[in-house]
């Protein structure tokens, strides 16, 4: 059963190091992130499951102790989902990843989890199981919830790390450039995340949120999906649109 779950943005320059000399311009957001985290390290869960948007092979379950990197983004930064005292694995010489003993390279982690990874390194988390799952960004809305269910069914007292981002369309610079439907698009999803609104989640229209280039829908419908029933509470933590894409950070309890 769902017992909480932290909503936060996924973009790398989350990552201090990734952002450089544009670091301070997220700090707000940072901050909001491990409040949430807060939120969930305080539910105690059996489980925690870490869901992001994936694409093509990056799609399915992720171990405890997958390893990450930013080095596409021009940094050396490696991350571990579950953060140190995880499984013992990590990159070999030619930037791989292998199980413990195995031999067998692991896939690396996608670039929302391994934000994700990275902000569970930066907290005091509970001592539980840690687990990623990537989302396809096209899955249709049932089929998200019915993995939401799936997912909240893991265990007596499961936690989500929800990763997503609202649309990439907010302003003429935004990598999706100017879309006067985004702006009402993201309040109204970030209506749905302060107030724990499950339905509002599940009737986010998936194609304008596809042409919005909203990454989060897939994941918040997950969300949805887990907390059918679960009656839990909201609270929105941060809402804005750096870089012309919407952020939010919520906690649900």
């Amino acid at each position: 059963m769902l017992v909480a779950a932290a909503v936060c943005p996924c973009p790398p320059l989350l990552v201090p190091d990734v952002a450089s000399g544009a670091a301070p311009e997220l700090d707000a957001a940072r901050t909001a992130c491990a409040d949430a985290l807060s939120v969930l390290a305080a539910s105690r869960p059996d489980r925690l499951v870490v869901v992001g948007p994936a694409a093509g092979d990056e799609q399915g379950a992720y171990p405890q102790g997958a390893w990450g990197s930013f080095k596409g983004f021009g940094v050396d930064v490696g991350v571990r989902l579950g953060g140190p005292g995880s499984a013992e694995s990590g990159p070999d010489a030619s930037g791989s990843t292998a199980s413990p003993g195995s031999g067998v390279p692991e896939r690396p982690l996608p670039a929302s989890l391994a934000v994700a990874a990275w902000l569970l390194e930066r907290v005091r988390w509970a001592d539980a199981p840690v687990e990623g799952m990537g989302v396809d960004q096209e899955l249709a809305a049932e089929r998200c919830a019915e993995t939401g269910r799936e997912l909240a069914a893991l265990a007596p007292r499961v936690a989500l790390l929800v990763m997503g981002d609202g649309s990439a369309c907010r302003t003429l610079k935004a990598p999706g450039y100017l879309d006067e439907r985004a702006a009402a698009f993201d309040a109204g999803t970030a209506r749905a995340l302060g107030a724990a609104d499950t339905a509002a989640l599940k009737a986010l229209d998936a194609s304008l949120a596809y042409e919005l280039k909203a990454a989060g829908r897939a994941p918040w419908q997950v969300l949805a999906g887990a907390a059918e029933g679960a009656d839990l509470a909201g609270q929105l933590l941060y809402e804005d649109a750096p870089y012309g894409v919407g952020y939010f950070v919520a906690a649900w309890s």
